[in-house]
C-alpha cells in the first residue's frame, strides 16, 4: 500500500470517529433535555373533608376580680391579720383600725338616744297631766252649763264664761303637750339615725374581705396611718390588694379581621407554657368593641383554678375555632400561589403536563385550604417549588407527605 492510500484510510477513520462523537454528543444532549423535561414534582390530590379555620393568639390569665381594699374612715392600724399569699374567705377580718375620736362620737350618739327617750317619757307624762286637767275642767264647765240651762239666772254669766275659758285653755294645753311629744319622738328618730351613722363608721374600722381570694400585695403595717378612702381625688393608701384567683379570666386579643367569627360558646384550645397542660374552654364574653390603638377586641374564657395551680399574669397559647365547613374540596395550603390579583394552582393533566388554574379560596385551616371553585375531585396539584415549572411541561408526579404544623394555624 502506497503512502497516498494510507493517508486516505487514516482520514476516513478520523472522520468516522468524529461523526461517532457528534452522534453520541447529540444523543446525550437529547437524553439530558428529555430528563429535564420529565423532572419530578411533589403533588397532592384534591380531597373532600371537613375543615375548620382557627386563630392562634397569646392569652393572659387575669384574676376574675381584683381590688385595693381601703378603709372608709381614717385611723391607725391596730392589727393587720394577713400577708402576701394568704387565702381569705368572704367576711374574714383583714385589719382593725384604732379611732379614739370615733369611739367618743359613738358614745355621744348613744347618750343622745337615751336623752331623747327620757324626753319622750317626760312629754308623755305632760300629755297625761294635761289630759287629766282638761277632763276635770271640762266636766266642771259641762255641769255649770247644764245647771244654767235648767235654771236660768242661777249661774252667773261671768262664772260660766270663766269655766268655759278654763276648759278651752286646758284643751289647748293637751294639744300643746301632744305636739311636744310628737316633736320629741322625731328627735328620737334623728338621734337614732345619727347613732346608726356613727356606729356604721365605727364598723368600718374593721376591714373585711368582700370575696374569696388571695392577698397579692400588702401596703400597710401595724401603726400605719390610713386616710379615709371615700373620695376619688384623694391618694389614700390602701391596706392590701385582694385578687379572686380560684376563677381566672383568660383574655385574648382578637384581630379585627377575625372579630365577625367570635361568638359566645366558641371553642378554645388552651396550652399553658408554664405548666405544660392543655385543656379546652369556651368563650363566655367578648368586648364587642375594638381597641383603637391595637385594632383588636378582647375575648374571655373563664378558667376554674381551685388549687391555684395557675397564677394571674401567666401566658397561654390559645387556638380559637372560627369557622367550620363540612365535606368541602381541600388542598395543602402550600399548593396555593398568590398572584397579583388572583390565586392559582399548578395541576397535572392526564398526561402529566403542567396546567395553571385560577381558584377561589374559602376558609383556611392549619395546613389545608378550602377551594370553592376552580378544581375538581382527585385532581393533582403541585405543592412546592411552583416557580420551577412551566405550563405545558411534562413532569413525573411524586406524592408529597404534608407535614402537620406544631400548633394551630390562623386564617
Amino acid at each position: 500500500m502506497n503512502k497516498r492510500s494510507s493517508l486516505v484510510i487514516t482520514g476516513t477513520t478520523v472522520l468516522a470517529a468524529l461523526v461517532s462523537l457528534v452522534f453520541v454528543g447529540c444523543r446525550d444532549t437529547t437524553s439530558q433535555a428529555k430528563a429535564a423535561e420529565t423532572s419530578a414534582a411533589s403533588v397532592a390530590r384534591v380531597t373532600r373533608e371537613n375543615l375548620s379555620s382557627t386563630l392562634t393568639v397569646a392569652g393572659q390569665f387575669q384574676p376574675y376580680q381584683e381590688v385595693d381594699l381601703h378603709a372608709k374612715v381614717s385611723g391607725y392600724v391596730r392589727h393587720i391579720n394577713v400577708d402576701i399569699g394568704d387565702r381569705v374567705r368572704v367576711g374574714q377580718v383583714i385589719a382593725t383600725l384604732e379611732i379614739p375620736e370615733l369611739d367618743a362620737q359613738v358614745a355621744g350618739a348613744k347618750a343622745q338616744v337615751r336623752h331623747s327617750q327620757s324626753e319622750i317619757a317626760r312629754a308623755q307624762s305632760e300629755v297625761a297631766g294635761a289630759e287629766s286637767n282638761h277632763a276635770a275642767l271640762h266636766a266642771a264647765f259641762t255641769r255649770l252649763e247644764q245647771a244654767a240651762k235648767q235654771r236660768p239666772g242661777l249661774i252667773a254669766e261671768q262664772e260660766l264664761d270663766d269655766a268655759r275659758a278654763k276648759d278651752q285653755d286646758s284643751e289647748a294645753r293637751v294639744n300643746t303637750a301632744k305636739s311636744a311629744l310628737e316633736a320629741t319622738n322625731e328627735q328620737l328618730g334623728i338621734s337614732r339615725a345619727d347613732n346608726q351613722r356613727v356606729q356604721s363608721l365605727s364598723d368600718y374600722s374593721v376591714v373585711t374581705a368582700p370575696f374569696n381570694g388571695v392577698i397579692t400585695m400588702r401596703y400597710a403595717d401595724t401603726g400605719s396611718l390610713i386616710q379615709a378612702g371615700t373620695a376619688s381625688n384623694t391618694q389614700a393608701m390602701p391596706l392590701v390588694k385582694l385578687a379572686q384567683s380560684d376563677l381566672l379570666r383568660l383574655r385574648m386579643p382578637v384581630p379585627e379581621t377575625d372579630v365577625p367569627y367570635i361568638q359566645n360558646g366558641g371553642q378554645v384550645q388552651v396550652k399553658v407554657q408554664a405548666t405544660g397542660k392543655t385543656f379546652l374552654g369556651k368563650i363566655v364574653r367578648f368586648a364587642r368593641a375594638l381597641d383603637p390603638s391595637t385594632r383588636t377586641m378582647l375575648a374571655e374564657v373563664d378558667v376554674s383554678n381551685p388549687t391555684l395551680a395557675l397564677s394571674p399574669g401567666m401566658y397561654a397559647e390559645t387556638v380559637i375555632s372560627l369557622q367550620q365547613r363540612d365535606n368541602v374540596f381541600t388542598i395543602p395550603i402550600q399548593a396555593v400561589v398568590q398572584g397579583e390579583s388572583q390565586s392559582y394552582v399548578l395541576v397535572l393533566d392526564s398526561t402529566n403536563h403542567v396546567q395553571k388554574k385560577i381558584v377561589t379560596l374559602g376558609i383556611q385551616g392549619a395546613d389545608k385550604a378550602e377551594i370553592t371553585s376552580g378544581l375538581s375531585d382527585n385532581e393533582m396539584v403541585i405543592v412546592s417549588a411552583q416557580t420551577n415549572y412551566q405550563v405545558g411541561q411534562v413532569v413525573r408526579p411524586k406524592m408529597a407527605t404534608v407535614m402537620m404544623p406544631n400548633g394551630g394555624g390562623s386564617n
